[in-house]
């Protein structure tokens, strides 16, 4: 059986907490884990599920190291920056 061992806990985005706060939302921290007895790290994203008045999951990964995008929209299935998120969610603003 595989076991990890977790190195890392990711921290929620504070810009992106304030930009979600007037909608109703939860938040999953994220992990960086390695699997023992290799030098192999799995990244869990940060996950901010907003519930009311959309419906969006949004993932955060550590590091984008090919398009400085850190974000990811499930439903949407595209990578943004945290300014393009802030015009998405600009749209639907209570």
């Amino acid at each position: 059986m595989l076991k990890f061992k977790t190195v890392e806990e990711l921290k929620p985005n504070p810009k992106l907490l304030e930009l979600i706060k007037t909608y109703t939302y939860k938040t999953k921290k994220g992990k960086v884990k390695v699997l023992l007895n290799t030098n192999l790290q799995f990244i869990e994203p940060t996950e901010y599920l907003i519930t009311y008045p959309i419906t969006l999951t949004i993932l955060e990964y550590k590091v984008n190291e090919i398009s400085n995008k850190p974000f990811y929209i499930k439903e949407h299935k595209q990578k943004y920056n945290l300014k393009e998120i802030e015009t998405f969610l600009k749209k639907f603003q209570i």
